[in-house]
């Protein structure tokens, strides 16, 4: 299972399970919050780390930029939320 699909498995369960939406949710206040929440993610069955996380966001990001005008580095600025 890719990150991808990980996430979207985890955006499922965590519609019906109030307690596991609320535990990603608290991880925004943590110290450590892409580790919490990729351990969390795990334990409820979609495996993922913080380095597949980030290179998964990476990888969108690019290939958005890629497609705007051709691409390469005259693309439009996309600016990051």
């Amino acid at each position: 299972m890719d990150v991808g699909e990980a996430l979207e498995k985890l955006m499922i369960l965590a519609k019906t399970d109030g307690p596991l939406k609320e535990r990603l949710l608290n991880t925004r206040d943590s110290d450590r919050p892409l580790s919490d929440f990729c351990s969390i993610a795990t334990e409820a069955g979609c495996p993922m780390n913080v380095m597949d996380l980030i290179e998964h966001g990476e990888n969108d990001y690019a290939a958005i930029k890629r497609s705007t005008n051709g691409g390469g580095e005259n693309s439009p600025l996309l600016e990051r939320v």
